[in-house]
């Protein structure tokens, strides 16, 4: 029986503004990645957000970004390598003080939105990254796109890596994302998205518009800012499950 992970990005509320069904995706996923503050999420929002997973027995990750509030961190910044290692550290270090605080601790980081692609294709930012992670703590686990730089320089920094896919995102023939900008990009019905994470999870395929892509990938992503995200992931879970699938956190200490 395979085992697959359930991650959602989430925390991502920020002072009065709220966005995503947070305490209802916690119910359905294993791995929560929590906003620090540059792309979303506030002290309070981090607190609140660190408390619920631990309610739910889910496991904590930092979710750092490019310091991009106005752009939800979704634009690319031109940053160099000691930039990107200053500031992921830095917002590792600072949900890592408040998962602590509430008497927990972090279990992976994975990066966000633009950071998270340059990171997949660029392997200056990938290691600066990686240094970064492995510097505050070797035991934790770096998540990235699926057979990109990132998890590559994640394991030549000595780190335990997670390969990431996405259950509502279209991909290209090369393993990446399709850009948000093109139509299609986005997968918004539940059964499509739903079918392709079974596919990827049991079969390691999804499709493209050129054929058939191979991934290897150990944990699934729930978009946490999607209008239907408690519903997507209960309909995801049931559905991975019902493949024979079990849902499990990320193993903290050990390559993936």
């Amino acid at each position: 029986m395979t085992t697959i992970d359930l991650n959602c990005d989430m925390g991502e509320s920020f002072g009065a503004w709220t966005m995503g069904q947070d305490e209802a995706v916690l119910a359905q996923v294993t791995s929560a990645n929590i906003a620090c503050g540059f792309h979303a999420g506030d002290p309070l929002t981090m607190r609140r957000t660190v408390g619920a997973a631990v309610k739910h027995g889910v496991a904590i990750g930092a979710h750092p970004s490019l310091p991009d509030l106005a752009g939800f961190g979704r634009r690319e910044m031109r940053v160099s390598a000691d930039e990107t290692y200053a500031m992921t550290l830095y917002q590792v270090g600072a949900l890592a003080a408040v998962a602590r605080a509430a008497g927990a601790e972090l279990n992976h980081v994975k990066p966000h939105g633009a950071l998270y692609n340059m990171a997949a294709r660029d392997r200056t930012l990938a290691e600066a990254i990686a240094a970064a992670v492995r510097d505050f703590d070797r035991t934790l686990i770096l998540v990235g796109l699926a057979g990109s730089e990132l998890p590559r320089a994640g394991e030549t920094a000595g780190l335990a890596v997670a390969h990431e896919a996405f259950a509502d995102r279209r991909y290209e023939a090369d393993g990446s994302l399709m850009a948000r900008s093109k139509a299609g990009a986005v997968i918004d019905d539940v059964d499509a998205a739903v079918a392709q994470a079974i596919s990827i999870a049991s079969r390691g395929e999804a499709d493209t518009t050129s054929g058939t892509l191979r991934i290897r990938a150990n944990t699934i992503c729930v978009h946490g800012d999607r209008p239907d995200a408690a519903t997507f992931a209960r309909r995801l879970r049931e559905g991975l499950e019902a493949a024979g699938l079990t849902i499990a956190p990320l193993a903290r200490g050990r390559r993936a």
